[in-house]
């Protein structure tokens, strides 16, 4: 028993895909724990398709959806329905501990939720900085502004650790646990997935070398978004055996500038965003992936893919210090000299695919769950 005499409150909070992966194995490692916690998931909707595809993947049914996602929303939009909407929520069933991570606008809607309520307030995948709040924006604003809201920080790496100590957390609420992704990496890389998509599952039987591209995030909007349409038909242009596949992300804005570009290349297939589930397979399947995700930054080293990085900046130094991702921007120039060399030079490739994962090895969930229950034990 623990020391509220029964099963300590929990809610676990998220509302888009990236959230979701990240959480689900958190959430299983909680409900492992039931003579400890009492486990709920409110989810804001902040993502609806993308998030319920992942809920499904993970076999996680929400005790509370917001459903606040509306065509066109603004950030104002999303943090006012979000916290309405946990502040009603938390009204009615209360909790001891409120969980969130990473660095959407719901991470920190949720733990400004929490401190209203005087709930304590758990943020994983904290201490990720790059140091400038405008990029990547709003995300790195979301989470240094979710840090001073948490009770315990549950850090992936040792260098996240450092930023928060650098901020003035206290070291005693700091635990470095690895990174939550990598569990449901593996929880789904290893489930014998079969693929329903006939274009993927075609994508992923043939002998073509394969290349990932996925691009979306809201400082790539624009030109440079176009910048990446470019070097990809560039690209596809000098290695035409090879296939180069985009994931497209919902948002119109992104679609409206990578499609026009890249429609009617051959070996170029603009795909539809793919489930989680496939989307791992996908990975899985690549010689190299190039992004903007943070998310995916992490996961594909666990799989030896070696990732380029669409981003001047990125909070996941730490894949760049290890080898396993490379930071190169936009510039087309840059995209495809990069992209060429890891193509054609084989112990170039080599180096990053083999380099050593710095995000963990999976027992990140268990991990954060066993720190939480001996906290209300």
């Amino acid at each position: 028993m623990t020391k509220y005499q029964r099963p300590a409150r929990i809610v676990c909070v998220f509302g888009t895909r990236p959230d979701a992966v990240k959480m689900a194995p958190v959430v299983h490692a909680l409900r492992r724990r039931s003579n400890v916690f009492n486990t709920r998931v409110v989810v804001t909707g902040q993502h609806r398709e993308q998030l319920e595809q992942v809920l499904k993947v993970f076999n996680i049914v929400p005790d509370l959806n917001l459903n606040i996602m509306q065509h066109g929303q603004s950030l104002t939009d999303i943090t006012v329905r979000a916290l309405q909407g946990l502040d009603e929520d938390f009204q009615e069933n209360g909790a001891d501990i409120c969980l969130a991570q990473g660095d959407t606008t719901t991470t920190f809607v949720a733990g400004l939720a929490a401190f209203y309520h005087k709930i304590r307030f758990g943020h994983v995948e904290a201490g990720l900085r790059t140091g400038n709040k405008y990029d990547p924006f709003p995300e790195e604003m979301n989470r240094m502004l979710a840090a001073p809201l948490a009770s315990w920080h549950f850090a992936p790496t040792p260098v996240a650790q450092q930023n928060l100590l650098k901020e003035g957390v206290e070291k005693s609420s700091v635990h470095v646990t690895g990174n939550t992704s990598i569990d449901a990496l593996k929880w789904v890389a290893n489930s014998g997935y079969k693929v329903a998509d006939s274009e993927i599952e075609q994508l992923l039987v043939s002998d073509r070398p394969l290349v990932l591209i996925t691009a979306h995030r809201r400082e790539n909007w624009g030109e440079p978004m176009r910048n990446i349409a470019v070097s990809i038909a560039r690209l596809a242009e000098m290695f035409p055996g090879t296939s180069f596949v985009v994931a497209l992300h919902r948002n119109p804005i992104v679609r409206d500038t990578l499609c026009p570009v890249l429609n009617n290349i051959d070996n170029v297939h603009l795909i539809e965003p793919p489930d989680y589930a496939p989307f791992v397979l996908l990975m899985k399947a690549s010689v190299l992936i190039l992004t903007d995700s943070g998310g995916v930054q992490e996961e594909a080293p666990t799989l030896g893919v070696p990732v380029l990085v669409l981003r001047n900046t990125t909070e996941r130094q730490e894949g760049v210090d290890a080898g396993t991702a490379k930071l190169i921007g936009t510039n087309p120039e840059d995209i495809v000299r990069e992209t060429v060399r890891l193509l054609t030079d084989a112990d170039a490739h080599a180096s990053m695919a083999h380099a050593e994962n710095p995000y963990g090895t999976g027992v990140a969930a268990d991990l954060i769950a066993d720190i939480l229950a001996s906290s209300v034990i």
